[in-house]
C-alpha cells in the first residue's frame, strides 16, 4: 500500500535519492537536456523547478539555498548566470519531458528532459535562426551567381560568342572537341 507516499522514492534509500536528484539537476543545468528513465525525470521535474524559481533572484541567500541542494559551484554559477536571465519572464514549467521509447535491457521507458528556453532544435527560436540561415544561403548562392556572370562577362570579351553562352565546364569540352577536330 502506498499510505500517503507523495513522492517517488526511485528504489533508493533517502541519501542515494538526494545525492541521485542532485547529480541529475547539475547534469541537467550543464548540458541544457539529458536522457534519463521516465520515473527519474519526473522526479527530478520535482526537484529542479523550485531552484529555478529561486535562481530567478540573485542574492547570496538564494544561491547558498541553491548550493545546498546542487553541491556544486560551477551548476550554482551557471544556474544563475545563462539559466535565470533567460527564463526570468517565465511564471514556471521551465523543463520539458519528451518520451524515447524504452531501453532495451529492462524495456524502462526512457526519456529526454531539456530545459524548454534552451531548445535549440525546434519552437520560436529554431524558426527564426532557420529563416536567418536561408536568407544566408540565398544571399551566398546570389553573390556566387552574380561573381560566376561577372567572370564570364570579362572571359566572354576575350572569348567568340559561342563560347559565352555556355557554362565554363563545357567551355573545356568544347575546346577539347575543336582541339581533336583539328588534328
Amino acid at each position: 500500500m502506498r499510505h500517503g507516499r507523495t513522492i517517488n522514492h526511485l528504489g533508493r534509500r533517502a541519501e542515494h535519492r538526494q545525492a541521485l536528484l542532485s547529480n541529475l539537476a547539475c547534469s541537467l543545468i550543464e548540458h541544457k537536456r539529458i536522457n534519463t528513465t521516465l520515473a527519474k525525470a519526473k522526479a527530478l521535474r520535482k526537484y529542479i523547478e523550485p531552484l529555478i524559481t529561486k535562481s530567478k533572484t540573485d542574492s547570496t541567500h538564494n544561491r547558498r539555498t541553491v548550493f545546498s541542494y546542487l553541491k556544486d559551484k560551477y551548476a550554482v554559477t551557471e544556474l544563475f548566470r545563462e539559466v535565470a536571465p533567460k527564463v526570468n519572464d517565465r511564471p514556471g514549467g521551465y523543463t520539458r519531458i519528451i518520451r524515447t521509447g524504452y531501453r532495451p535491457g529492462d524495456s524502462a521507458e526512457t526519456c529526454l528532459i531539456e530545459l524548454v528556453d534552451f531548445n535549440t532544435i525546434y519552437g520560436k527560436e529554431a524558426e527564426k535562426a532557420s529563416a536567418k540561415k536561408r536568407t544566408r544561403r540565398g544571399g551566398a548562392k546570389k553573390k556566387e551567381e552574380g561573381t560566376v556572370e561577372a567572370a564570364a562577362t570579362e572571359t566572354s570579351s576575350e572569348a567568340t560568342p559561342e563560347v559565352e553562352a555556355k557554362p565554363k565546364a563545357k567551355r573545356a569540352t568544347k575546346k577539347k572537341t575543336d582541339e581533336g577536330s583539328a588534328e
